[in-house]
């Protein structure tokens, strides 16, 4: 019942934020509301009783209700959120805090400690046995699988290093890291688990339904990536096709940077409004430039009083 409540609750504010965005003219997309509704609701399935129950009988289950919540539920919840979404979150947490704990060299092994420490035997059976700690586990696989989609999906930008073959080595990680868990229920040949009775057939059933998780997710991911590979190939074509248009001297390895950041469409339309340099003139303006900046800001004058003047 709580957590039904909870979810309510959650597609409640989310659906109220984005009728204060529309009305502001900053409509959320509808495709990402539809994410976010999506998620709360296989959300409330993988937390309903009958599930709860089946978890509580076998392994295989429960495994099945930990990967829809660390996984799916966390990858929709996060494609619906957007800046305007967030802001007000950002109000009550600092966005350094927000940011520093999404940047891809930070959430990937704090997702991983959680994703090993609540399958240690003292940890997963505690689980089982107090609803409390069950909630917390929980809880925990939703937060840190949100908080690792982010450096991919999210809204806040993307390091300028964290390009295509960054991202692919990501993804390769955290199946490599999830893998191994799922050969150690599959082939160790003990038991971890007395809740279950040791019962070998329910664990490698349980690791077996993880590794075919990991195997759909795997290819289903590096196809998005190729995907985002040959979009990023494009735009930063039309930025230096913009850039050689309006005689801005804009270097390829900034254009990349912005890109693999996030912030082609800013550094598009800070070169769209720049004025065109003269015929003969090699312009370059970091303002405009600069990939991590608010890049469509109005530049900063400075005032450079000489001695005797005023």
């Amino acid at each position: 019942m709580i957590a039904v409540l909870a979810v309510l609750a959650y597609a409640a504010a989310y659906l109220r934020r984005a009728r204060t965005l529309a009305r502001r003219g900053r409509p959320v997309p509808a495709a990402r509301i539809a994410a976010f509704l999506a998620g709360l609701v296989v959300l409330g399935i993988a937390l309903s009783p009958p599930v709860h129950r089946a978890a509580e009988d076998t392994m295989a289950a429960h495994m099945v209700e930990h990967l829809v919540i660390g996984d799916f539920v966390s990858l929709l919840l996060v494609l619906g959120l957007t800046g305007p979404v967030l802001a007000p979150v950002l109000r009550v947490i600092p966005v350094r805090a927000l940011r520093f704990a999404a940047h891809p060299a930070v959430a990937l092994p704090l997702w991983g400690a959680n994703f090993w420490l609540w399958h240690l035997p003292a940890a997963y059976e505690a689980a089982l046995r107090h609803d409390g700690v069950h909630a917390l586990q929980h809880a925990s696989f939703l937060l840190f699988g949100m908080n690792l989609w982010m450096p991919l999906f999210g809204p806040f930008p993307r390091p300028a290093w964290f390009g295509t073959g960054a991202q692919a080595a990501y993804v390769f990680a955290i199946r490599l890291t999830s893998m191994a868990l799922a050969n150690l229920f599959l082939w160790s040949g003990t038991g971890f688990y007395a809740w279950y009775g040791r019962d070998l057939a329910d664990q490698e059933a349980a690791g077996a339904v993880m590794m075919a998780e990991d195997s759909v997710f795997m290819v289903g991911l590096f196809a998005w990536l190729a995907v985002r590979w040959m979009r990023d190939a494009e735009e930063r074509q039309q930025l230096a096709e913009l850039s050689a248009a309006r005689g801005l001297a804009v270097d390829e390895r900034r254009i990349a940077r912005a890109v693999a950041a996030g912030r082609g469409a800013a550094l598009r339309r800070a070169m769209a409004t720049s004025a065109p340099a003269p015929p003969g003139a090699n312009r370059r303006t970091d303002t405009v430039l600069h990939p991590t900046t608010a890049v469509d800001a109005a530049p900063r004058t400075r005032t450079v009083h000489r001695h005797g003047s005023r």
